[in-house]
């Protein structure tokens, strides 16, 4: 079984995608056997209103039962925008959504914002994960109206260390990922789930060593970034680096487990 914890629908507006609909995605995961997939709207990523864009994909989503069968939706919350909580009632109550994106750097609020910290503990008290994306797309090849920093993981710790027992899924690697004893221990010590889609696991046995291999699914970032790398990256682990029992987790059994699917 393969499930993906990190794809995309919709549309990016400074950069062309290609299958960036649940068609489109449908279409991959069953071209590489991917049994469901965690999907969330790039809209809400710029709505004003992100509450839309997870109407949008509530709706798609209930059109088609292929669809219902192969999707997990996760909402975009946008903790300091009027209604917020209410969103976040609608999106796990009546959508059932089992995970909450949030994305400080797109809507301008600090890791340790009281409103987030709030929306945390709100998902913690629901078993709702939250998760946070180290990168959308590379900055080195920004438009100018995109944001011109990214944070490394270590920026994110704060929000972790605030909320230790809330469960966070860390989503594309590809930014800086060197941290300290204390700030390692902090991440071991949180019930933290990564994928497999990020630039920085290239050598992907060195990093579920370092942080413990149940802590690691296969994500693809898609359509962002390509389909097949976060799954070559466990197809192509040697014998000697990983057992049939390790590559099951990182295919399914941790998601299944963190997502209590």
């Amino acid at each position: 079984m393969l499930i993906d914890i990190n794809s995309f629908v919709g549309h990016w507006p400074f950069k062309r995608l290609h299958s960036n609909n649940c068609d489109g995605l449908l279409e991959r995961m069953n071209e590489y056997g991917v049994d469901l997939s965690v999907v969330t709207n790039l809209h809400g990523i710029f709505y004003k209103n992100t509450q839309s864009a997870n109407e949008e994909l509530y709706e798609e989503i209930r059109a088609k039962k292929a669809y219902k069968n192969r999707f997990l939706p996760f909402g975009i919350i946008n903790p300091i925008y009027a209604g917020w909580k209410d969103d976040f009632k609608t999106c796990v109550e009546q959508f059932g959504m089992k995970g909450i994106r949030v994305f400080p750097g797109y809507h301008d609020y600090a890791i340790d914002d009281p409103n987030l910290i709030e929306l945390v503990k709100m998902a913690r008290d629901k078993d709702v994960a939250i998760a946070l994306t180290m990168r959308i797309v590379d900055v080195r090849q920004r438009s100018w109206m995109d944001l011109p920093t990214e944070w490394g993981l270590k920026d994110y710790l704060p929000l972790l260390k605030a909320v230790p027992d809330a469960k966070y899924m860390l989503l594309n690697l590809a930014t800086g990922i060197a941290l300290t004893p204390e700030e390692e221990a902090l991440i071991k010590n949180t019930n933290v789930l990564f994928d497999t889609s990020g630039r920085h696991i290239v050598n992907f046995p060195n990093v579920f060593k370092r942080f413990g291999k149940e802590r690691f699914a296969f994500g693809t970032h898609f359509p962002v970034l390509d389909y097949y790398t976060g799954l070559l990256r466990i197809e192509s682990l040697r014998k000697e680096e990983a057992s049939e029992a390790d590559r099951a987790l990182f295919c399914s059994g941790n998601a299944s487990r963190f997502l209590k699917l």
